[in-house]
């Protein structure tokens, strides 16, 4: 919720002071369009308001939300002309989160040669975000859909967004060949579960899984957050539904039925807490400039740099790291290469700076790091192996150094993919999982990653030499699948953004949980 507070206005009004309101534009993802999101009340007579009306957004720590507050006099009518602009501010939602407690003081522009004041922006978190439920659902007399046996049953939840689309939230364990399962308790946020809105719909279905992947769909049902919370007192049986089903047969009663054996909710520590209490996200670049990507120079290779078009591994690092960097307050980057000859002797590294500074290899915001990659392009030679425990054992050095939360680091790794030290690699994986950092890789180009699905730890936790990792801190995602056809590229890269930081709040969260760290309460 910012709220907002423009100080020492241009005064417009010849005989008393301006009037102002302030207007905030929220941009479109992936466009460049503004859509008005809301006003504040107009204060008479005022150079330094302070608004009540508060703006209510839902905030994705993975998204760049764009917001822009514009300060016209607030002589009451909607129209006002560019001579009666006080001036206007832009930022990111996530840099006033990411700001100390939560406030952000800005600069207004927009009136040539005039100074035109500051605004103030406050942000706070809504309290129903930070619910945690804990359920547990058994069903009944399921549908028999395997030839053989039973059927091997799990469900997946997905809730519904403003324009009607469902986005998966959550999805059960599979118990095997019974039509009867009792499913293992779970956990997830009331946030992921209804976006905090307690009367969206809920869509459950009901799948029976198959080796293959192509599992067989039983039915569903829909619910929402408060009736889910009535099974705190009672039990709630819904029926499973096949509407195609339903459609064919006029006997058709139901597929079964899921009931809701019990509904608890706690609440925790969200991620903006920490963020609040000044938690710093540390991040850190790796990249991959072993042979397999073809010769800079030429326009097949995954390193190529057109006049016209940023590479994937640009593209990449750009989408990535401009959401983070509202997080870091230094912006100050490490970057490094793997798997290059450098210069002057022509040595392999595998975690070279690529400023070329061994004694400080971070660079000065995203665009540093960029400029420093492209300069290491031309300096030095592409070679081999792909080693990525070496680049992962560094940062997890510097993780280990301060482990009392107010610091957390992210490892972007971006490679064209097939590794050479595998075990070695899940060695330094699992090792850095009880560390509080996390690891981010993007696959460019056309090679299988098999070995990448492995490191995610999604399917099946990682383990090395019996070890398994504490917590999953690996998130990969294959470039080629945000590549659309569209060619919108703004848009198909804050999709690859969305999906590989999506799970960071969480992973932060479970380290911070682990080791019982509080959040620094931060000044109210």
């Amino acid at each position: 919720t910012p709220g907002s507070s423009p100080r020492n206005l241009l005064d417009l009004d010849t005989f008393s002071k301006s009037d102002p309101v302030v207007v905030l534009f929220v941009q479109v993802s992936g466009s460049s369009e503004w859509k008005e999101f809301g006003r504040t009340e107009v204060i008479d007579n005022t150079l330094n308001p302070d608004f009540v009306r508060k703006f209510v957004l839902d905030y994705y720590f993975e998204e760049k939300q764009n917001l822009r507050f514009d300060v016209p006099p607030g002589s009451h009518s909607t129209l006002f002309g560019a001579q009666d602009f006080l001036g206007q501010a832009f930022v990111a939602l996530g840099e006033v989160i990411g700001s100390q407690r939560g406030r952000l003081e800005r600069p207004l522009t927009g009136v040539p040669g005039k100074r035109c004041g500051t605004i103030l922006l406050l942000a706070e978190e809504l309290s129903n975000c930070r619910d945690i439920v804990t359920m547990q659902l058994c069903a009944n007399k399921l549908d028999k859909k395997d030839f053989f046996g039973k059927s091997d049953p799990f469900l997946v939840f997905y809730r519904s967004n403003e324009d009607g689309t469902f986005t998966i939230c959550h999805k059960t364990e599979v118990v095997k060949n019974t039509l009867n399962p009792v499913w293992q308790p779970f956990t997830i946020p009331v946030r992921t579960l209804c976006n905090g809105d307690y009367d969206r719909t809920v869509k459950i279905d009901v799948f029976d899984w198959d080796r293959d992947g192509s599992h067989d769909f039983i039915g569903e049902f829909a619910t929402s957050y408060r009736e889910l919370s009535r099974a705190q007192s009672q039990f709630t049986v819904y029926e499973v539904l096949n509407p195609r089903k339903k459609c064919k047969k006029k006997k058709y009663v139901n597929s079964g039925t899921v009931t809701l054996l019990s509904f608890s909710v706690e609440s925790e520590f969200t991620f903006v807490d920490y963020i609040r209490g000044g938690t710093q996200l540390n991040f850190t670049v790796a990249i991959d400039f072993t042979a397999s990507n073809g010769l800079p120079s030429q326009p097949t290779s995954l390193h190529y740099v057109s006049p016209y078009q940023l590479s994937a591994y640009a593209l990449a690092l750009k989408a990535v790291g401009e959401i983070i960097q509202d997080y870091d307050s230094d912006k100050l980057f490490p970057a490094y290469g793997f798997g290059a000859k450098v210069p002057p002797d022509g040595k392999i590294s595998h975690q070279f700076p690529l400023n070329n500074n061994e004694e400080n290899p971070s660079c000065a915001g995203i665009e540093g790091v960029l400029e420093s990659y492209l300069q290491s392009l031309r300096t030095v030679q592409l070679y081999g192996p792909t080693n990525f425990a070496p680049i992962i054992n560094q940062v997890a050095g510097t993780a280990a150094q301060v482990t009392d939360g107010s610091q957390y680091h992210v490892l972007l790794i971006i490679t064209d993919g097939v590794i050479s030290d595998m075990l070695q690699t899940k060695e330094a994986i699992v090792t850095a999982s009880s560390l509080p950092m996390s690891i981010i890789i993007v696959g460019v180009g056309p090679a299988e990653f098999e070995a990448m699905e492995e490191l995610d730890g999604d399917e099946v936790r990682l383990s090395s030499r019996g070890r398994y990792a504490e917590r999953d801190i690996v998130q990969f995602v294959p470039f080629r699948d945000y590549v659309d056809d569209s060619g919108n590229q703004v848009l198909s890269m804050a999709r690859l953004a969305k999906d590989v930081l999506a799970e960071i709040p969480e992973q932060l969260l479970s380290y911070m949980k682990t080791r019982d760290i509080k959040p620094l309460q931060a000044d109210p």
